[in-house]
């Protein structure tokens, strides 16, 4: 459903509690007292059968009895009570309920589970929302709402907080009250029957009163709404994500060591990274990031100044911001100077900049304002260690005379209780980062750096590559129909060989045989030496059994091998069916890196692929890292980027640099494969060689899943490449038509540039002399789970002539579209043709209006879309513009 009536649970104009008591200390009674006392200006009404009165307040003895209909409902009976009471509620036209009531089936009860699904089908006929159930509540301050048993209402901020854990919310709510830090929202979700993360996401990622979104997650039920909810929200403001239950042991049973290295938790990681999330790892650093985002400084780069009365911390600190990545600043001559007339010559000359531990308030402005032109540093970090000879609260209030004036990235740390502690609640009432300790103030700076460093992520243009990849899908499809006709789960090695060929993918020539002396005369046609493998659909790991021998030089040497080799996988493995062997040129590249590539199915977000040092010792190593497909050519470069063994691909010492395009392309190859053959689960290269001349792989193994039981959809939605059609206007033109990809940006600058300046303000109802990367990124980097934009192309070009895009509504009910086409191709037809086009994908998608606003001098876009049946209506609040809309 996603937003549809969330307005009802964060404004609504009436509040009913069922379930209300006078009993002290009771849930019921608690919830009353918050409601009635946290400030909603709107009605609170109390449901209860058996009193008069709740908290002095008349009371209702049934839902019947009000004299209202309320908006939003809070349930606090008993859990078999519920969903009478939601069907009661829905025929008043209550349009969202929060269901305190635990009991649902949260351990998997089957009872429990039947109400669950009872209460969800009482809502349904009303479009009535349910946040939980076993659920905290939901506090919404700036609307006087504490719907909820929490013991304390939280002041109005513009941090977000969304739970699954009533516990953490309260422990959130203490620790931010005793700072002065307040909330847009605290969400707690239970156990997410119906509103989850993704709706609470989409929700707040357009609110205005919300900065920035704290999440503690223990599970994800939809990935993709998740995933997609959540790149939104990360484009608009700061999302940090705390993950509970970080446990590999659903790996375990996997077949492969693609399945065997990607445990949960590494893939939730990769998740967040791809959203843009920012990720910590404990309740302290969420808690820590909460004080932090609530100041609102954010920092570009992870150059850091220090400014410190005592060396010893100093170093301290510089410990620390090496060990979390960080880079001290190096600071200009012309800082040393300035600082050299104004500090002792007993100054550190350098940073840390050590001012002594005499440093008067004075010397710390005097200081501060030089930092503050440092160009070369992204942020300043300030410490004070109390000492006799200065006052550490002087000091603090003189800081603040500077920070006042200049608003700039800025961290502090005053050491110590006393004085120390007023100027740490100085700098937090004046909304400056203060932490207790050095180390903390730089997990703090070393957030804020990753954050934007994801958001850069987020943004960055990719290369174009798709010409490089030249596939065969249906060369594929039909070597996995031969093995499910044969009732096969597993490829065989020439198998898999042939399906990675029909991608791209360098494989290593090899020969079938069935017998030991065929496998003598297949090595004599491939040339000594050859390496000799076991064929057989139930061995997953051949050197486990004895079913690899290398280097072997002569015909007798390989059907000795064969013999043997029999032997050893009979005793190991008896009831494996042996096909015969598999022959191979022994591959001879002096000095080539082993890496794995490999395709899992994650239980939450489906596909995922893996890449790292590959060999015979791949677990042991541990050197991987995971990704979400579809992968572009960024994506994969911050894979290799990420592992251990990406230092000596670049070459050290007379070992020269792997082909990195190389291993990028492989990447993005196995990410179309994913992407194309749904019945793939699982996939290992291992070891694919890779050096200065290229890659190849030696050894490949795929599992696939036949029947009923289809693979998990990509946690993102690929490139929809279906969509490519050629189109025709009514001047006979022929154009190409596609979906808008990220690698487009440089030619759809180009259009805009070519445009007319009128043209490009009827557009964007802004004149725009200058398209930066930001603004383009945004146009060419879709959701296409929510946004669609098709580019029209000339036949046989590359140049972006006209784009027409549609955008959307969380709940994909409405979608709002826009058109343009280059100024020189007006009037032939081009954007009638493409505004056809995008009615027909709104159609398609079930969207049930599309509309979009119009300036009133755009008379030849009012023409057109008269003609293609759109009203056109007046603009709320905008004499200058009119709203058409088309109902499909």
């Amino acid at each position: 459903m996603s937003i549809r009536n969330l307005d009802a649970l964060f404004a609504p104009a009436t509040i009913a509690l069922i379930g209300a008591s006078n009993r002290p200390r009771s849930v019921g009674a608690v919830l009353a007292r918050n409601l009635l006392s946290a400030g909603f200006m709107g009605p609170v009404l109390t449901v209860n059968p058996h009193e008069r009165a709740i908290c002095s307040t008349l009371n209702y003895r049934s839902v019947s009895d009000l004299p209202l209909s309320p908006d939003l409902a809070i349930i606090a009976t008993p859990p078999e009570s519920v969903p009478g009471l939601i069907k009661e509620l829905g025929e008043r036209g209550c349009r969202a309920a929060v269901v305190i009531t635990a009991g649902f089936g949260e351990g998997e009860q089957a009872d429990g589970q039947a109400l669950q699904q009872a209460m969800l089908e009482a809502a349904r006929p009303y479009l009535m929302r349910i946040v939980g159930p076993n659920c905290l509540g939901i506090l919404a301050p700036h609307n006087g709402i504490n719907a909820s048993f929490a013991h304390l209402t939280p002041q109005k901020g513009d941090v977000a907080f969304v739970t699954q854990s009533g516990a953490v919310a309260t422990s959130i709510l203490d620790w931010a009250s005793a700072r002065g830090i307040g909330f847009s929202y605290v969400i707690s979700l239970g156990a997410m029957s119906d509103v989850d993360f993704g709706d609470v996401l989409d929700f707040l990622a357009l609110d205005p009163k919300t900065r920035s979104i704290l999440l503690y997650v223990e599970a994800i039920i939809d990935a993709r709404k998740f995933l997609s909810a959540a790149r939104m929200a990360s484009r608009n403001k700061p999302v940090v994500v705390v993950k509970a239950g970080r446990s590999n042991a659903g790996a375990k049973a996997a077949l492969s060591h693609t399945g065997a290295l990607a445990g949960s938790d590494t893939v939730y990681d990769a998740a967040f990274k791809r959203a843009g999330m920012l990720r910590v790892k404990t309740l302290d650093e969420l808690f820590q990031a909460a004080g932090t985002l609530a100041t609102g400084i954010r920092v570009k780069g992870d150059r850091l100044a220090i400014l410190t009365n005592g060396g010893g911390v100093g170093v301290l600190a510089v410990d620390e911001l090496a060990d979390v990545g960080g880079h001290l600043a190096e600071l200009s001559s012309t800082t040393l100077t300035r600082l050299d007339t104004l500090l002792p010559k007993a100054w550190s000359h350098a940073n840390p900049v050590d001012i002594l531990g005499d440093a008067s308030g004075q010397r710390y402005v005097g200081a501060l304002d030089v930092l503050l032109d440092e160009h070369r540093a992204d942020a300043l970090f300030i410490i004070n260690c109390p000492v006799a000879v200065a006052d550490s609260l002087d000091a603090a209030e003189a800081v603040m005379t500077i920070l006042e004036k200049r608003r700039l990235p800025v961290l502090t740390c005053w050491l110590g209780e006393g004085a120390p502690a007023k100027a740490r609640r100085l700098f937090t009432e004046k909304h400056v980062p203060s932490y207790d300790t050095p180390e903390q103030a730089i997990r703090a700076f070393w957030h804020l750096y990753s954050y934007s460093r994801n958001q850069r992520a987020l943004m960055e243009t990719p290369a174009a590559v798709s010409d490089l990849i030249n596939v065969d899908m249906a060369s594929a499809n039909a070597i996995i129909d031969r093995v499910i006709e044969d009732d096969r789960s597993v490829l065989t090695e020439p198998e898999a060989s042939a399906v990675l060929a029909a991608y791209g993918i360098p494989m290593a020539p090899a020969m079938v045989a069935r017998t030991p002396e065929e496998a003598s005369r297949a090595a004599q046609q491939l040339g000594f030496p050859v390496v000799l493998k076991i064929l057989s659909r139930d061995i997953s790991h051949k050197s486990d059994v004895g079913g690899v021998q290398l280097n072997l030089a002569s015909p007798d040497a390989v059907y000795r091998a064969a013999e043997s080799m029999l032997d050893a996988v009979g005793q190991a493995a008896p009831t494996a069916q042996v096909d015969g062997f598999n022959v191979q040129p022994m591959i001879r590249r002096p000095g080539a890196h082993e890496l794995i590539l490999g395709i899992a199915e994650d239980t939450v977000f489906g596909p995922i692929i893996l890449f790292g040092q590959g060999g015979k010792a791949v677990e042991v190593i541990g050197d991987r890292v995971i990704g979400l497909p579809p992968l572009n050519s960024l994506l994969a470069q911050d894979m290799i980027r990420s592992t251990r063994i990406s230092r000596l691909l670049h070459g050290y010492r007379d070992r020269p640099a792997a082909d990195l395009e190389a291993i990028t392309l492989t990447l993005l190859k196995l990410s179309q494969l994913i992407s194309d053959l749904d019945r793939v689960v699982e996939l290992d290269i291992n070891p694919l060689l890779a050096d200065a001349s290229g890659v190849m792989a030696l050894d490949a193994r795929i599992v696939i899943r036949a029947g009923h039981h289809q693979r998990q959809p990509l946690a993102i939605r690929p490139y929809p490449k279906q969509l490519e059609q050629s189109i025709a206007t009514r001047s006979g033109q022929v154009y190409s038509l596609r979906p808008i990809r990220p690698e487009d940006e440089a030619a759809l600058v180009n259009m805009l540039g070519q445009s007319s300046p009128s043209d490009v303000r009827l557009r964007f109802f802004a004149a725009i002399k200058k398209f930066d990367h930001a603004f383009a990124a945004r146009l060419t980097q879709i959701d296409y789970d929510r946004e669609m934009a098709f580019v029209a192309m000339p036949s046989g070009s590359d140049e972006i002539v006209g784009v027409v895009r549609l955008a959307a509504d969380p709940d994909k009910e409405r979608a709002e579209f826009a058109v343009m086409v280059r100024s020189d191709t007006k009037g032939t037809g081009l954007g009638y043709s493409l505004m056809q086009q995008i009615i027909d994908y709104a159609r398609h998608n079930a969207i049930k209006q599309v509309f979009a606003d119009v300036l009133r001098e755009n008379h030849p876009m009012l023409k057109m879309v008269k003609e293609l049946g759109f009203m056109v209506l007046p603009t709320e609040h905008q004499a200058d513009s009119v709203t058409v809309v088309l109902d499909l």
